[in-house]
């Protein structure tokens, strides 16, 4: 199903009856019991929770990154667990992208590069020239044209944030999972960054799946999701 027609009320991404249990010699220490969602185009959904709850291991699974013990993880109807790695890396790498506390930017590559970098490493069949203008564009977005050719020891914390931002949203990805992206930044460069998801996740209808401790931030979203 082409990303460009999904319909409002078919879910982008969904788990079912979702649980993972870690096992360290004879100690099993289950983390998530049989957790369901369903993620629909332009959804803002907070995930909060203490220390230890599971948010992280949550997403990965969400994510596709790891593996549950049990349930099921379907990413535009497509079940993770029918497919081998290839195909997982495939179908995670074109349709999500991924917002960490630290931005795991390329330290050798220039802003516009790190964001074109998804598209050069896909199978997508497009000109290097229309790769760059892509990025480009998304550079624009988040408001770093003017930095386009710094390296990230040359940019701010909250600019390597946004870079990262745009990075995760050059493959038009219909779910962006983002792990306490302002985790790490000083509270006025955190009220920029969650302004920003927040306005790109109306503007591109990707749903936004948010990890955050912050619960001011959770509270302005319009679905939350607390794990004990």
């Amino acid at each position: 199903m082409s990303k460009s027609f999904l319909l409002p009320e078919t879910s982008v991404l969904s788990a079912i009856n979702l649980s993972k249990t870690y096992q360290e010699q004879k100690i099993f220490t289950p983390v998530l019991r049989n957790f369901n969602l369903s993620v629909y185009p332009e959804d803002q959904i907070a995930i909060t929770g203490v220390s230890g709850s599971g948010k992280s291991t949550l997403l990965h699974l969400l994510g596709g990154l790891d593996s549950p013990t049990s349930g099921e993880v379907k990413l535009l109807d497509q079940p993770f667990s029918k497919l081998n790695a290839n195909q997982r890396a495939l179908l995670r790498n074109k349709n999500l992208g991924f917002i960490y506390q630290f931005h795991h930017l390329l330290p050798e590559l220039t802003a516009l590069e790190n964001i074109a970098l998804p598209l050069f490493l896909s199978p997508e069949k497009i000109t290097r020239k229309e790769k760059i203008q892509k990025a480009k564009e998304l550079l624009n977005q988040v408001r770093l044209a003017h930095r386009a050719h710094h390296r990230p020891s040359e940019l701010s914390g909250g600019e390597r944030q946004r870079v990262a931002i745009a990075r995760a949203l050059i493959n038009q990805p219909v779910c962006l999972l983002a792990d306490e992206p302002t985790g790490n930044l000083d509270a006025e460069n955190a009220k920029i960054i969650f302004e920003l998801l927040l306005k790109l996740n109306q503007e591109t209808k990707t749903a936004l799946i948010l990890i955050t401790h912050d619960l001011t931030l959770a509270g302005c979203l319009n679905k939350k999701i607390k794990l004990i």
